[in-house]
């Protein structure tokens, strides 16, 4: 590492902290519950501060226990802090009225209409979305009367397409000469350029933005923030520094235990080059959920916890009855076709799960394509090399440059040269990767008429607007299904055919993952979308361990294990936490090995 590193030194960075403050990384490594403790801590020194959640599936709210919107709110109980969530909706139509309010009136009624229609997608729900983040970035007098700004940023893939949209808007309206953009009219671009410019400037300055990248002593997790760390230095972000959260090491010689404490080891000996790079802090794993203001001040402080050793803590407690995963794999292998997709909150093992399903179908003789919408995901180090099944990643860039390629050669092989330039020019948004990727997913949908699919998809709060791209497709096919690819057409009707597509909603036995995928479940009942089961991942109540630490874990998780099994979902699967990674074919299988969840559960 570079120099030792800072154990559970939070309060170390605080006395040298910029202005803004960026949290990021793979989905699930604790970006939030950082974020929030070092903003209670700085305030807690007579600092004013902002956290600011740039997450479309934010959970602030849970995590401070103050109702949240877009307009920054006091935190009871901590002085100096206001927090607020930007939202996406919400931003998406001040955005558009800002657009259209001033045609209404002036220009018929269908004219309006078609402005609304065309501001409608996604790509504007995300450019609208960054305006309010490139204000409060790049915009000093929208900060001025706070000496930080916090930013808890979405998982990874989103982050970097957030972070790199200034140089992307910009480059385009220096290029863009006809005054129109798949967004409409540019000049409600044109009126933020210099916003924009203030963001950009405002990232790669050193002396004011710090980024802190998060992660856990886990191999996806520490290469997620390696390529982060690269990609963000190549926009210029490049003051950079490193959190390892929730480092475990044992008490004692409990096989569980060690186990957890040698898997973090190797997973760091094998990032030691990246490590060696940054500054680096380490962060302690906690006994308890952090939920809440006084487990968030401890997160901030150098303290280590009292745990129950008594016959108390370790007291059995029962579990409802709940399936295993072979018992869900026999069921799934029934079909012998159709499309499987695990979704869920970043970094509850979605990627893992998909990767032992597809690989157990496959064993069992069964055809399998395994793919990501995830640009994150690394589904092919995950599910190794198998007879039967074939990886792939549905690659933005590639999609992109294929879709450009698709269109010019269609729609532009009849135009002019001042329409095709005009195409060309419409066609270099940032917003035509949106489409060109959602149409490779439904291509790879398509494949389950045939033989298995296994979709690992992105973290939430993408898979919501991939769905939402899907209803509107929907909407479009309906006017002009001449124009659009049968697989599109059919997309939509396959999503709700629970004979053909099973959604399988991962979560992790704790209260920000269960709750979030709560609400995804809710959004997909809204969408006609109803999930096939639950998977509980990861579970210490049934790994047998008898550490102080991890009994205190196992003991926190029964609470949540009950509201999924009980109140959310009809039926549940829990997977136990397993020795080794569960990486390739081989390992795997401990998820089918490990114990039956339906056995006696191990004492408490």
């Amino acid at each position: 590492m570079n120099g030792s590193p800072e154990p559970n030194a939070l309060s170390l960075l605080l006395p040298a902290a910029t202005r803004f403050l960026f949290f990021t990384g793979k989905g699930g490594v604790g970006k939030t519950s950082l974020a929030c403790a070092t903003s209670i801590a700085l305030a807690d020194r007579g600092r004013r501060v902002l956290l600011v959640s740039t997450d479309p599936a934010s959970n602030l709210d849970e995590v401070l226990g103050q109702e949240l919107n877009g307009t920054p709110t006091p935190i009871p109980g901590v002085s100096n802090l206001l927090a607020l969530n930007l939202d996406p909706e919400a931003a998406a139509a001040a955005y558009r009225e800002r657009l259209v309010g001033p045609y209404r009136g002036k220009l018929p009624d269908a004219i309006v209409r078609g402005m609304e229609e065309q501001l409608s997608g996604a790509c504007t729900t995300e450019i609208a979305a960054f305006d309010e983040f490139s204000r409060l970035l790049g915009q000093p007098e929208a900060t001025a009367d706070f000496d930080h700004v916090i930013f808890d940023t979405a998982p990874t893939g989103h982050t970097l397409r957030l972070m790199t949209l200034p140089q992307a808007w910009t480059g385009f309206l220096d290029t863009n000469t006809t005054g129109n953009s798949c967004l409409g009219p540019l000049a409600g671009l044109q009126k933020q350029r210099a916003i924009y410019a203030n963001a950009v400037a405002a990232l790669a300055d050193g002396r004011r933005t710090t980024l802190l990248l998060v992660s856990r002593a886990q191999p996806g997790a520490l290469a997620e923030a390696e390529r982060t760390s690269s990609e963000l230095a190549a926009v210029g972000v490049r003051n950079q520094r490193l959190i390892v959260n929730g480092l475990f090491k044992a008490s004692g010689s409990d096989p569980v235990a060690l186990a957890l404490q040698r898997r973090g080891a190797k997973a760091l000996d094998a990032s030691a080059p990246f490590l060696s790079l940054l500054p680096v802090t380490e962060v302690s794993l906690r006994s308890h959920n952090l939920i809440g203001l006084p487990a968030l001040r401890t997160l901030a402080q150098d303290r280590s916890e009292a745990l129950q050793t008594s016959a108390q803590a370790s007291a059995t407690v029962s579990l409802p009855p709940l399936g295993s995963l072979t018992e869900l794999v026999n069921d799934l292998a029934h079909t012998g076709r159709g499309v499987i997709m695990t979704m869920g909150k970043g970094g509850v093992g979605k990627t893992t799960l998909a990767a032992a399903i597809a690989t157990e179908l496959a064993r069992r003789g069964h055809q399998v394509h395994l793919s990501t919408t995830d640009p994150a995901a690394h589904v092919a180090a995950a599910a190794g090399h198998l007879k039967g099944l074939h990886v792939s990643r549905i690659d933005p860039r590639a999609e992109t440059r294929a879709y450009v390629e698709q269109v010019m050669n269609t729609t532009g092989a009849d135009l002019d040269a001042d329409a095709r330039a005009l195409l060309e020019e419409d066609l270099r948004s940032p917003c035509t990767e949106e489409i060109a990727v959602f149409r490779a997913f439904a291509r790879t949908v398509a494949q389950g008429e045939d033989a298995f699919v296994v979709l690992d998809t992105a973290p939430t709060g993408h898979t919501l607007l991939l769905l939402d791209a899907t209803e509107a497709y929907h909407r479009e096919v309906a006017r002009k299904a001449s124009e659009t690819p049968a697989e599109v057409r059919a997309l939509l009707p396959r999503l709700r055919d629970r004979a053909f597509t099973r959604v399988l909603l991962v979560t992790l036995p704790e209260a920000t993952p269960v709750h979030e995928a709560a609400a995804l479940q809710e959004d997909l009942r809204r969408a006609q979308i109803e999930p096939f089961v639950w998977i509980i991942n990861q579970s210490l109540a049934t790994s047998g361990s008898r550490d102080p630490l991890l009994l205190a874990r196992g003991r926190s998780e029964v609470p949540y294990i009950g509201e999924v099994a009980e109140t959310l979902s009809a039926r549940t699967v829990l997977v136990p936490w397993v020795p080794e990674e569960p990486v390739g074919p081989d390992k795997l299988r401990q998820l089918f090995s490990a114990n039956h969840a339906s056995q006696t559960p191990p004492a408490l």
